[in-house]
């Protein structure tokens, strides 16, 4: 007999094996029409594998959250047999499930153009509507070569013998079509449904190797519904008008070019909105307990090398030789620059917590391939801290340093924040039993916070684990930023000590935290976000006063040293333009405010308001007007203060 316990806890028992499709069936038609897939013990497979031991069986259907893998899956399936019919000669590569989509890589001596996207598509219905059963053999190596090389697939060769002995090698048909896949696979291709789109082309190496030939990629998204692939088409569509690229040269914030890959050229608009995101940091610092130093940039080799970065990180580092001979490295992070300030001067277990804070400029290697805009650069600003601590005060000051995260985040407009919970990464220094009390310790901080978290496996610092702190933006788009880690590696590695009550030395633990993460990548997230329409206290040009006729240029100034006297940030317009020439100008550069000035304003003291978004103009006695735009212009953090002192 063989027992199937499903996620009820209801359990059956079988007299022989059977296939998940034969156990849905079993059960209800509706779920057997329904069912595209299993899971076995945990682990998707095909609703045709037979259960042939005591397992923990889940059907799942095609409205299921992991059904849509399966979906994206199927549809890189159907999208390569389209591309062999229209394109006959083509070789399929590889075509995995991506985050909201998928991809195939094709070998082809003719480039496709975006035309080719439409036939394709079109084809890919075809398809769907044949609803060929997707059925699994499993064949030799030999096989599996001697087909594929019959039919000129040598990329398809290459991946059989990269498949490891003893793993079943496994072939899909979809009716007439056939590919090497490890799987699983819906029942049919009609489980696909129509909710696909082909969305653009792109180059890429075979196996990611440079020294290897070009192929084509193919980019498509699928969703179980066209509400939810209109809903995700409308998002890329928000994303393209937010792009920060595009808003940063419109907005006069940045830019960049070749002399200086993955570096930002700030220019003063944009520098002035950066240090307003380091000023509200660093008040939100102050008042938390934290210190702020600064470090050097470019460090000796050998303090690199104590630390484990050098080992571990090495190949992301920037280093120079001297004339001297002497190996120095850019800093990729800050944290033994820190704790070189912990060490000078000893320390007592009655100092403890140390809060050490830096707007520390780092740089990593990143390939050219991957750098876009500010959100992926090689020289970038980190609101980097470190706490060091006894294991003793570990959970409190987490707990301490997560409700400011959430706090600060807030005060930008995110609301909506996933952690994840990253542990040990394969490649780390430390011992798994220091690994061990790492992770327990920032588990219990996360437990003791109340926080919900997802498990994030292998992917915490070489050092330590983290938590990683995940914002939902205004259309939908996930952004990783903050992280918070525990560290019982680095002080130790690199000397850290303080005298404990009973007069001996101990090593101090070590939390790493940062905020907004990279500034640099912070204020793209901002400005996509915002789609460059700031809350008034981050704008960068808060306001702008424009004049209807010359005749008011003098008050028009007179307006704009009012302004500037009570702490806005102010242009003037004098231009010998139409106002609605300058309006639309200044509304195309996003700026919140335009106070406009004539003959009337100026006789009466008043100006006309016209605000970014509206269509409305209102008057107001001047004083009134500035009044209302720094009341509206304090920042969050100081509002709060300005609240709590009234009250």
């Amino acid at each position: 007999m063989i027992t199937i316990t499903f996620p009820d806890g209801a359990q059956r028992e079988l007299e022989s094996a059977q296939t998940g499709g034969e156990i849905a069936a079993s059960i209800s038609k509706s779920l057997s029409k329904k069912a595209v897939a299993m899971k076995v013990n945990g682990i998707l497979s095909d609703l045709s594998d037979p259960i042939e031991k005591d397992s923990q069986i889940e059907i799942v259907t095609r409205d299921d959250d992991a059904a849509l893998e399966l979906i994206r899956h199927d549809s890189a399936h159907v999208m390569a047999e389209a591309v062999q019919e229209l394109f006959p000669g083509t070789q399929v590569t590889i075509g995995p499930v991506i985050e909201n989509g998928f991809y195939y890589d094709f070998a082809r001596d003719e480039p496709f153009h975006l035309d080719d996207l439409e036939k394709i598509e079109a084809k890919m219905h075809e398809i769907v509507k044949r609803d060929a059963p997707f059925t699994k053999e499993l064949w030799s190596r030999d096989e599996a070569k001697e087909f594929f090389r019959a039919r000129g697939e040598e990329y398809k060769v290459e991946l059989v013998d990269l498949i490891p002995e003893g793993e079943d090698l496994k072939m899909y048909r979809q009716g007439e079509w056939i590919d090497l896949c490890r799987g699983p696979h819906m029942p049919s291709t009609g489980k696909v449904g129509g909710a696909f789109k082909l969305l653009k082309l792109a180059g890429a190496y075979w196996r990611g190797d440079s020294n290897n030939p070009m192929l084509q990629r193919i980019y498509g998204t699928a969703w179980a519904s066209d509400k939810d692939l209109k809903g995700y088409l409308h998002m890329l569509e928000e994303a393209e008008k937010r792009d920060h690229r595009r808003l940063g040269r419109e907005m006069d914030l940045y830019h960049f070019q070749e002399e200086g890959p993955g570096s930002v050229f700030w220019h003063p608009k944009g520098w002035t909105m950066f240090q307003e995101l380091i000023a509200y940091m660093r008040r939100r610092q102050i008042e938390a307990g934290y210190v702020e130093v600064n470090t050097p940039d470019m460090l000796d080799k050998s303090l690199w090398e104590t630390s484990g970065h050098w080992e571990k990180f090495g190949e992301n580092m920037f280093t120079s030789i001297t004339p001297d001979e002497r190996t120095f490295a850019l800093k990729p992070m800050n944290c033994p620059g820190h704790v070189q300030v912990f060490k000078n001067g000893l320390k007592s277990y009655r100092d403890l917590p140390i809060k050490i804070a830096e707007f520390g400029k780092v740089h990593r290697y990143e390939p050219s391939g991957a750098l876009h805009g500010v959100m992926r650069v090689r020289s970038f600003t980190q609101d980097d801290a470190h706490v060091f601590c006894t294991e003793a005060q570990i959970t409190e000051e987490c707990v301490k340093i997560n409700d400011n995260i959430l706090s600060i985040y807030s005060d930008f407009g995110f609301d909506e924040v996933t952690i994840k919970f990253s542990d040990r990464p394969e490649k780390r220094v430390g011992e798994d039993d220091i690994w061990d009390k790492s992770e327990e310790a920032l588990k219990a901080a996360v437990h003791a916070a109340g926080l919900d978290f997802e498990l994030n496996p292998g992917e915490g610092a070489f050092y330590g684990p983290k938590l990683e702190y995940v914002l939902r933006d205004a259309i939908g788009r996930d952004w990783q930023c903050g992280t918070l880690q525990v560290d019982l590696n680095l002080p130790g590695r690199l000397g850290a000590i303080y005298i404990g009550a009973d007069g001996e030395k101990y090593t101090p633990v070590m939390l790493h935290r940062a905020m907004f993460g990279s500034l640099e990548r912070f204020t793209g997230i901002l400005v996509e976000n915002y789609a460059g329409h700031f809350p008034l206290w981050l704008a960068p040009l808060q306001m702008v006063v424009a004049t209807i006729t010359s005749d008011a240029d003098d008050y028009a100034r007179f307006v704009a040293d009012a302004a500037r006297a009570a702490g806005l940030r102010v242009e003037v317009d004098l231009r010998n333009e139409k106002i609605n020439y300058k309006v639309r100008e200044h509304s195309h550069a996003k700026v919140p405010a335009m106070f406009v000035c004539g003959n009337r304003e100026a006789e009466e003291g008043t100006v006309s308001i016209r605000r970014l978004g509206s269509k409305n103009q209102t008057s107001a006695v001047l004083a009134d007007a500035i009044a209302a735009l720094v009341d509206e212009g304090t920042p969050p953090d100081l509002a709060r203060k300005v609240k709590l002192a009234a009250e």
